[in-house]
């Protein structure tokens, strides 16, 4: 009788986890953070490739995309997220990481752009 109860209780817990807790999903902001370069974030994978390339590196995960490119002295991960009109660029990150708080160094955008289009970013 106890092996039933205690059976029984592992069912229920495990049929209120496999209904999730609400199922909310946690939207991006509408507008990207402080420190996000400039010209970047917006951009759309047909902009992306035109500018940097083909990527050495493409992830995707659900609705979202991370993008390698890596250079000769750093690399840069370019995280895509739908939008309205597509996939767009909503945060980038660098190795070595940006000045400060900023997780993105122009530098190594630029050293990847001149590699590709020699278009410098602001």
């Amino acid at each position: 009788m106890i092996r039933v109860v205690a059976l029984s209780l592992c069912c229920l817990t495990l049929a209120a986890c496999a209904t999730g807790g609400g199922g909310e999903k946690v939207g991006l902001p509408s507008a990207p953070h402080p420190g996000e370069p400039n010209g970047i974030v917006g951009l759309s994978p047909a902009t992306m490739r035109g500018n940097f390339g083909t990527p050495a590196f493409v992830r995707k995960d659900g609705a979202m995309e991370m993008w390698r490119y890596d250079g000769r002295s750093c690399r840069a991960f370019f995280f895509f997220y739908p939008e309205t009109s597509g996939l767009a660029v909503r945060h980038v990150e660098t190795l070595p990481r940006g000045r400060g708080t900023a997780a993105a160094d122009p530098d190594c955008l630029n050293a990847l752009l001149a590699e590709y289009r020699g278009k410098p970013v602001s």
